[in-house]
């Protein structure tokens, strides 16, 4: 399997934010921005695997400043690190006053996707080589983050257990 560059995996998409996208205080909804990070993002992944994937977890989104009504949101996603079915995906978004030019980075996310064939089993995905400083950057970090994904889904698994399973009027 060849090895592939991190900006062959590169996706953007731009949006203008309009007032049926925003809450009561003219910001654009997390949950609407969380649509559009997972949609990017597994087009990123798909790039890579050239195969169906599927979202294995968000592991973060950092809300940064609040996208307004008027402003252009901008979402860039590339794969920065992978294990054997599975992969990093880092989507910065940035927002932009239209009017002004003016651009600031408004959140980041991190998502880790699975390269899966049409039974939903795993498949290898080939490794991804970074080339510019901030892929070098996210490429050379992804082990902490991998590390924290692990104890989180650990956790997340003995919490699991810990959970009822009642219908909470019963």
């Amino acid at each position: 399997m060849k090895d592939v560059y991190i900006r062959e995996t590169l996706a953007v998409k731009t949006s203008h934010v309009f007032p049926l996208d925003t809450n009561n205080h003219g910001t654009l909804f997390g949950g609407k921005l969380m649509s559009y990070i997972d949609d990017i993002a597994s087009i990123s992944a798909m790039r890579l695997a050239r195969s169906p994937v599927v979202t294995a977890s968000t592991d973060s989104v950092d809300f940064l400043v609040p996208i307004h009504t008027d402003q252009s949101i901008c979402l860039e996603s590339s794969v920065t690190w992978t294990g054997k079915s599975s992969m990093e995906v880092f989507v910065k978004v940035l927002a932009e006053n239209l009017i002004t030019a003016e651009r600031t980075i408004a959140a980041t996310a991190f998502l880790t996707f699975v390269a899966v064939n049409d039974d939903g089993k795993p498949v290898p995905v080939p490794n991804v080589i970074p080339e510019t400083e901030e892929e070098k950057y996210l490429h050379e970090t992804a082990k902490e983050r991998v590390e924290a994904r692990k104890k989180r889904r650990k956790a997340s698994k003995e919490l699991a257990k810990n959970i009822q399973l009642k219908k909470p009027w019963e």
